[in-house]
């Protein structure tokens, strides 16, 4: 209900707009006045005990300015980020637009962010105790070729304060990103952050699970290829996916073909393809962070029937609100 009144206003303004408006709301704590949105329904994965299912993707809080915020709205898990080694400004705006028809946003944001060291005094001043992801990136003026060291930095700066750290090979909107994921590339970025990862959980005395987040572009035999380099360096957990380049379902709709990533609804058959292909390939090896079309918490157990033991939303509560957060975490029981 509270939700319904409140989207016309947000929906009144640029889709940018609205989602700076969000940030400043929730870092005044707006979200304590939602009423009964914790629900508790216990999850184990990747060692970590998750309060329930339902986690907020990466994007929504690049800079962890908000944390205390999301809690407030009964997230069983909180993924801020993506960050990069520098600050960087993204791409030239307008680079965030709504696709109301399709429930649908088309994305070109590029990283936008103001850096590692203050996204990791943003974690420091929050009050929150709850299960953090922190999803780490290269700059835009990386070249793919030195992506590793970008990598390795990020690794380093946030791993005393993520629970569990994701590796974005998967943005559509930073040149080059999605090379990593494939063959030689993929195999030297997994073998270093997996090395690396293990020496920085012996010296902090802490094991911090080590996630890939990949594209729901890749073929069947990308994506075969994916799980086994996943399995040989023991990565803990896999995300799928990231917003696709399709532009199924919004071709012909108002700002349908502009460049960038989209998500929401004509996301869900090409996310579930991608999840049900890893998930066979991975053969319960490695669990998977289901994401990708979630609007309903029928969309969220599709994804559960599929292998996902954990999902992730973010344009879905755009379009549907808080509650949906809660009313997933209900169904997933």
């Amino acid at each position: 209900m509270l939700y319904s009144l409140a989207r016309p206003l947000l929906f009144s303004l640029s889709a940018e707009q609205s989602h700076d408006l969000t940030l400043a709301m929730l870092r005044k704590r707006a979200g304590k006045m939602w009423p009964g949105c914790q629900v508790s329904s216990p999850v184990k994965v990747m060692g970590i005990e998750f309060p329930n299912a339902v986690g907020l993707a990466a994007g929504l809080d690049k800079n962890g300015d908000c944390i205390d915020g999301l809690a407030d709205l009964g997230f069983g898990f909180i993924e801020i980020g993506t960050i990069t080694p520098r600050a960087q400004p993204g791409n030239p705006k307008p680079r965030l637009f709504r696709v109301p028809k399709a429930n649908a946003i088309i994305n070109r944001m590029g990283f936008n962010n103001q850096g590692v060291d203050y996204l990791v005094n943003a974690v420091k001043q929050s009050k929150y105790e709850g299960v953090l992801g922190i999803n780490i990136g290269k700059n835009k003026d990386t070249p793919v070729e030195n992506a590793v060291e970008d990598y390795l930095i990020c690794q380093q700066k946030v791993h005393a304060y993520a629970t569990y750290l994701v590796v974005n090979v998967s943005s559509p909107n930073t040149p080059g990103l999605r090379e990593l994921q494939h063959g030689d590339a993929l195999n030297t970025l997994l073998a270093t952050l997996r090395e690396a990862q293990d020496r920085l959980d012996e010296q902090h005395r802490r094991k911090v699970p080590l996630v890939i987040k990949i594209a729901p572009d890749n073929t069947a035999e990308e994506l075969q290829a994916m799980a086994e380099a996943f399995v040989k360096h023991r990565i803990d957990g896999v995300c799928v996916g990231n917003t696709t380049l399709s532009r199924e379902g919004v071709k012909g709709l108002p700002h349908g073909e502009e460049q960038g990533g989209l998500s929401g609804t004509p996301l869900t058959p090409i996310a579930n393809q991608a999840l049900e292909t890893m998930s066979k390939a991975l053969d319960g090896r490695i669990p998977i962070i289901g994401v990708g079309g979630i609007t309903s918490p029928e969309d969220a157990l599709a994804k559960k029937a599929l292998g996902a033991e954990l999902v992730q939303i973010y344009s879905g509560l755009i379009y549907q609100g808080p509650g949906l957060i809660s009313k997933i975490a209900r169904a997933w029981k």
